[in-house]
């Protein structure tokens, strides 16, 4: 492995376990067991580090922005879906630990933040769309609207707030909370389908 991915691999573990303010690019240097001077060679400070592992988890999360929409999906792809995209938040988690002062300090990680997140919500909303058209969604659009807000702040906060509540980051318990958001705006068997599933990922 290349020194520049070492370094922002070991970056996003400590970012993850410690939160980014509490790292310095000594500690990571002293882990990785290299040079400061040889850290800053590649990456002159914690912010191009920063920007450097948000880059990643954007080329990792855009390609399930953009889903097949030409083909039909059946109701569990839509929550494998879901699942993938939970799974790269939270393998990115230290992003969301402090969005609004990490955003305020870094004006670029802002503007791709806040692209990648309308990009999250176009998805969204197509998504339910489609479901709508095949009959599985009951709620009008202005409800689904509000339903992609709510599954928006859910998927932002609730790592975050598992970790505030001093419990592991579990991707399934998010998975659980989208689910039963979804659930009520389904016709009955979609509806106790997804109630049955959503069960699946809070226990396992």
């Amino acid at each position: 492995m290349k020194t520049r991915d070492r370094i922002l691999e070991c970056a996003l573990l400590l970012f993850n376990e410690q939160g980014e303010p509490n790292v310095s690019t000594l500690e990571i240097a002293n882990e990785l067991g290299i040079s400061p001077g040889n850290l800053y060679y590649h990456f002159h400070g914690k912010e191009p580090l920063v920007l450097g592992l948000f880059e990643r988890f954007e080329e990792e999360l855009t390609p399930l922005l953009d889903p097949p929409l030409e083909v039909r999906l059946d109701a569990e792809d839509y929550w494998l879906f879901l699942h993938l995209i939970v799974e790269r938040m939270a393998q990115y988690r230290f992003l969301f630990q402090d969005l609004s002062n990490l955003t305020g300090r870094l004006p670029k990680l802002a503007r791709g933040m806040r692209n990648l997140l309308n990009a999250l919500k176009r998805t969204l909303a197509t998504l339910l769309a489609n479901l709508k058209a095949q009959g599985q969604v009951v709620s009008d659009t202005r409800a689904l609207g509000q339903l992609v807000e709510q599954i928006t702040l859910t998927l932002l906060f609730s790592l975050d707030y598992q970790r505030v509540l001093a419990k592991e980051a579990e991707v399934g318990v998010v998975v659980y909370q989208v689910m039963m958001l979804v659930a009520p705006h389904l016709e009955a068997p979609s509806r106790h389908a997804a109630e049955q599933l959503a069960l699946r990922y809070l226990e396992g």
